[in-house]
């Protein structure tokens, strides 16, 4: 067909340079098309946006819903699930009953069972302080502190399986993608110390847990609000030191430069200014970070006695001492949420006692009861412990049966098991919520993995059920819809 009879100014589709160019691309060119007659001021009545949002440090200094009773939090998580039956929940009923078999509902990674071979506690229990707390012989140390802890004898989770309780126990879901509680206690408070990650995570030498940095991740949230991986020995954070050459005042005439770019220029190609200024935000903090995380890690400045009360001089406690120690440390310089792992990488590893619990509960106990009891003892004396939460325990407990047909392994438990808190306005010598004779299901008070959550949120002076975080449609919270009271009980 010919086209030398057109109009001219038409093209081959018969239209004009003016339509091509306004459906071209779905009818995008038409809005830059649009923007730049109206820059021109061709549109006199044209709509102008709103001027762009200050940026506010994410981190920065928030106040909380009501007067908090702790600044920060010390999570001491037990990787792998601690036998309740044979640490802190006494059960006398199973003493002399060892290979008995009895009926008893079980849920593990085995499966569902109707009846099993009990394992009779494998350590002598004593009964310690004013309040008379049982306690077995795995933490002797500990054991002079029950007075200063609340224990918590029926939690319950809704998996037996390590990567989603583990999920659960850090973020309230067994599905990943949600915001830590460390993440969340950042968002709802900031951080007081510019200079340092407000929430700090300390893995075990054998390696991190399963499901990962899952585990302290920050969700739907901003990035900033993920946990940041601290070491006691060694460079304090990986990748934190500048390139070879790069000088600090190298590194601060780029700061500067990003500070005065163009910011609205930018946030048109990044979606939003706060992104941007996020960014600088990071970028500064690393910048900050290089010089004092490395002070903060330093442990030569602390004496010798504080050292050996730790356990840091001795090899078997060396490694989780240090932990606790730099834990303290960051406490004092306003770290708001640290978490420390005992155990890591997989089986024996960790507290997953599934083969010969006697070896298995031996190593990892023994390499954290002076620790653990050091560190309540130091932020005691400092004048720390009544600002600072402790929780301790894992994803979940073990069960009272064997998991095989011989052997002392114990197959995991999330019908009933037992955590504990100390200090940040917990009362001490208590104990809250019991287990069936035989520590097989919470039955008296039963407290889910949210009860736990709404009670560390409220001492931070949050409430758990109006913290939220707009996300997918929602007032997304870490207990979730339904309204949670914390653990009344243990609160002083």
């Amino acid at each position: 067909m010919s086209h030398h009879n057109q109009p001219a100014g038409r093209n081959f589709c018969g239209r004009t340079r003016r339509e091509f160019l306004w459906q071209l691309g779905g009818g995008f060119g038409g809005v830059a098309l649009a923007g730049m007659l109206a820059g021109d001021g061709h549109f006199g009545n044209s709509a102008h946006a709103a001027p762009l949002p200050q940026f506010k440090n994410p981190l920065a200094p928030k106040p909380p819903h009501f007067a908090p009773k702790a600044k920060s939090v010390i999570f001491l998580f037990m990787y792998g699930g601690p036998s309740h039956i044979d640490t802190f929940d006494y059960k006398p009923e199973m003493i002399g009953r060892d290979n008995q078999t009895v009926q008893v509902k079980t849920f593990g990674r085995g499966g569902h069972k109707n009846e099993g071979r009990i394992v009779e506690p494998r350590w002598k229990f004593k009964q310690y302080g004013e309040c008379g707390k049982w306690v077995s012989d795995l933490f002797p140390n500990l054991a002079a502190h029950v007075d200063d802890i609340a224990f918590l004898h029926s939690m319950t989770a809704d998996s037996p399986i390590h990567g989603s309780a583990m999920l659960m126990m850090n973020s309230g879901r067994i599905l990943s993608g949600f915001p830590s509680l460390g993440s969340w206690a950042n968002y709802g408070l900031g951080s007081v110390n510019e200079n340092l990650p407000g929430y700090v995570v300390m893995l075990d030498p054998t390696g991190g847990p399963i499901s990962g940095a899952k585990n302290w991740s920050s969700g739907f949230m901003p990035a900033t609000y993920a946990g940041t991986i601290m070491r006691s020995e060694g460079a304090p954070i990986h990748d934190l030191k500048p390139q070879a050459g790069t000088t600090r005042e190298a590194q601060r005439a780029l700061l500067d430069a990003l500070r005065d770019a163009n910011e609205e220029h930018l946030a048109a190609r990044s979606g939003s200014a706060n992104e941007l200024a996020a960014r600088i935000a990071s970028y500064e903090l690393s910048f900050k970070m290089q010089q004092h995380a490395p002070e903060a890690a330093d442990l030569s400045q602390e004496t010798a006695e504080t050292l050996q009360l730790y356990g840091a001089d001795q090899p078997r406690t060396r490694d989780f001492g240090r932990r606790c120690l730099l834990a303290r440390r960051l406490v004092e310089r306003g770290v708001r949420f640290i978490q420390l792992y005992s155990g890591g990488a997989h089986n024996d590893d960790n507290w997953d006692a599934h083969g010969d619990l006697k070896k298995n509960h031996e190593f990892h106990a023994g390499n954290t009861d002076q620790p653990i009891a050091a560190l309540l003892q130091d932020l005691k004396q400092r004048g720390l412990l009544d600002e600072t939460l402790v929780v301790w325990g894992g994803e979940f407990g073990r069960q009272p049966t064997a998991e095989y047909a011989s052997g002392t392994g114990r197959d995991h438990n999330a019908y009933g098991f037992t955590m504990w808190m100390a200090g940040g306005g917990i009362r001490g010598g208590v104990s809250v919520g019991t287990t069936d004779e035989l520590g097989a299901a919470a039955v008296e008070k039963p407290m889910h993995v949210k009860y736990l959550h709404a009670t560390i949120l409220n001492q931070l002076g949050l409430d758990p059920n109006h913290l939220s975080y707009f996300y997918s449609g929602l007032d997304q919270k870490l207990v979730g819809v339904e309204h949670v009271e914390p653990i009344q009980e243990v609160i002083a």
